[in-house]
């Protein structure tokens, strides 16, 4: 597959980000709160990270699904819910 200079982008079929987001606000959390409990879990996740995941502008490491997963006491089907 050949590529142009441009930067190509991978659309995301599941919206995880936005899963994401419709769990941690349930769970009244913002998402300052979200990234302290993951820093302390040993992310290294920074709000604007967790931002840009939420609106599907960057993908979440596995490790930090996996933290969620745990934070949020969900499922993994809640994340890939469509």
């Amino acid at each position: 597959m050949m590529m142009n200079n441009n930067m190509q982008w991978i659309l995301q079929d599941i919206p995880i980000g936005r899963n994401i987001q419709a769990i941690r606000i349930e769970k009244k959390l913002t998402q300052e709160q979200v990234v302290a409990k993951l820093q302390l879990m040993g992310s290294n996740m920074s709000r604007s990270t967790l931002a840009n995941i939420e609106v599907g502008r960057r993908n979440i490491k596995a490790s930090d699904l996996r933290a969620l997963k745990t934070l949020f006491d969900v499922d993994y089907d809640m994340f890939f819910k469509i």
